[in-house]
């Protein structure tokens, strides 16, 4: 009797796999734009027609967009229906905010755990400019920049975790809280001895990954969720007395 062979995997398919797994690992990442077809067929091997046919495999399933004009890029599918509906609840149930720090605290503390096991040189690497980064911004006034190297520092420990799933949710639940966060440091900003801890926390978690002390990382990451969770009650709070202060003044809150 003749065994059943299953049909070989065809050529668009196979490159399909390669581009979704970069996908999924975070080297290619919501927005990116693909190279120009010519260069990514001649990276990955291929013809540009068989490229062409596994790009539109990709468009159909979402996960890239193809404009005129633009060229092709990457789509935020995998993380917007996520975002937009959890940052709408926020906004409406301040309430969840506390869901949402001990669900960080958990995701967090595995994330570094994972990355002091995990990381490659590479990782640590990027991990190193992504500290030295956020460490130049304590010293300034831009805040912005300070915000924005926290969160891609925070990014950087969850890709170096090595597990799809904990990037693209890192990802996700970084940018549904973004403003939660921003409000805070802003608080934070004006204290300088919490504005020191938390720059003790960062450097504390990164030298704890360094080191491959997988237990100390995941303290070290714990601990700063608690902290960050804390300040941002004591946040809410200076605001209500604020506003408070502003009402008994017969002035806008």
């Amino acid at each position: 009797m003749t065994g059943f062979l299953p049909p070989p995997t065809r050529i668009a398919d196979a490159i399909a796999l390669q581009l979704e797994a970069r996908i999924l690992e975070g080297s290619l990442r919501p927005g990116d734009r693909l190279a120009p077809e010519r260069d990514l067929a001649a990276e990955l091997g291929v013809s540009r027609p068989a490229l062409r046919e596994a790009i539109q495999k990709l468009v159909s399933k979402g996960l890239l967009v193809t404009r005129h004009g633009v060229g092709t890029t990457v789509t935020d599918r995998l993380d917007a229906p996520f975002i937009d509906s959890w940052q709408e609840m926020l906004h409406t149930h301040p309430g969840l905010q506390g869901d949402m720090l001990e669900f960080r605290h958990m995701l967090e503390g595995q994330s570094a755990y994972l990355a002091a096991q995990r990381a490659t040189d590479v990782d640590l690497e990027r991990l190193a400019a992504a500290f030295a980064a956020l460490e130049s911004t304590y010293d300034s006034d831009d805040l912005k920049s300070n915000i924005d190297a926290d969160v891609a520092f925070h990014q950087a420990i969850a890709e170096a975790a090595h597990n799809a799933m904990i990037g693209h949710l890192t990802a996700s639940l970084l940018r549904v809280v973004h403003g939660h966060v921003s409000g805070n440091l802003v608080h934070l900003h004006t204290q300088p001895h919490e504005w020191e801890q938390i720059r003790s926390q960062h450097r504390a978690i990164w030298e704890a990954i360094r080191s491959r002390d997988a237990n100390q990382a995941s303290e070290a990451a714990r601990a700063h969720i608690e902290f960050v969770r804390a300040s941002m009650i004591e946040s809410a709070k200076a605001e209500g007395r604020r506003q408070s202060a502003l009402r008994r003044l017969g002035e806008p809150a």
